[in-house]
């Protein structure tokens, strides 16, 4: 593999990444125009490709999202003696 190749991004047609993400075609469109993914209307007539980089990137910003919103889920059910520990005041 050259230089120039290897710095060629890999582009999918919507259909591919909606198989991969187990989505609609037309809600990985809606993640292209909402920014959540790179893509671009590539060729004549032109079709919607996304970077295949981009897919890695959202699926990582989707677990970071899902494993803070568990540890909220988590705090919200704690009460303040596991928060805080278990120590008392002594001497009032």
């Amino acid at each position: 593999m050259t230089k120039s190749s290897a710095s060629l991004r890999q582009h999918l047609a919507p259909a591919q990444v909606a198989e991969l993400l187990q989505l609609g075609v037309d809600e990985v469109i809606g993640l292209v125009q909402d920014g959540q993914l790179r893509g671009a209307q590539l060729g004549s007539p032109a079709r919607w490709r996304i970077e295949e980089a981009s897919i890695e990137e959202y699926l990582a910003e989707q677990s970071e999202v899902a494993r803070r919103m568990a540890l909220w889920r988590q705090s919200q059910t704690a009460s303040f003696p596991e928060m805080w520990g278990t120590s008392t005041v002594q001497g009032r």
